[in-house]
């Protein structure tokens, strides 16, 4: 790959031909060659599985991006779930959580800190079952069944490992460029 001296040399005289009508289709083409270049050597993370299961969901039905960016962002923040445990730093959770889903989980990561320990998450993946979605779209209840292995922690002393089902209770709302996760409570908590 070129230096990112030589990318932004490049992208310089990209930019001065997009103010020259008679280029701009071949710039623009130019430009898009650029970002997918740059997105493609960016680092990928590996997200956890998400299967999304909205068969028979009333009183309205998921349309397919709908349901595909729902999968995303909910692997997304699994994802930046496993990353804020295992660092002790709350502010990995990222945009996906909010809410009380955000609040419970930074109060979880900051007695997580005063007692010393961290938790490494071992994500198997989640099938989640849309159990409502809203009439005007915003709002949706998911049922979620996820095997995760956690690993407790102290130091680098390994205290206890658990691997076994866990059912989850959430609640997901769109915002202007994802859906957020506004409640994540596990079912055997509330029993």
């Amino acid at each position: 790959m070129k230096s990112m001296a030589e990318l932004t040399l490049a992208l310089k005289k990209i930019l001065a031909g997009l103010l020259n009508p008679r280029f701009a289709k071949g710039t623009s083409l130019a430009v898009a060659a650029c970002v997918l270049a740059i997105a493609q050597s960016a680092p990928q993370i590996e997200l956890p599985p998400v299967h999304l299961d909205a068969a028979g969901l009333t009183p309205r039905p998921i349309e397919g991006l709908t349901g595909t960016t729902i999968a995303r962002h909910y692997a997304l923040a699994w994802h930046d779930l496993e990353v804020a445990s295992e660092s002790g730093r709350a502010e990995g959770l990222g945009e996906e959580f909010v809410g009380f889903a955000k609040d419970r989980l930074v109060k979880r990561i900051a007695e997580q800190n005063q007692t010393g320990v961290h938790v490494h998450i071992v994500d198997h993946g989640h099938h989640l079952k849309a159990t409502f979605y809203s009439t005007d779209g915003t709002a949706m209840q998911l049922l979620d069944q996820v095997q995760l292995e956690i690993q407790t922690f102290d130091g680098n002393k390994l205290l206890d490992t658990r691997n076994a089902p866990h059912e989850y209770i959430v609640l997901m709302t769109p915002g202007a460029d994802r859906w957020y996760i506004r409640d994540l409570e596990e079912v055997s908590a509330r029993r």
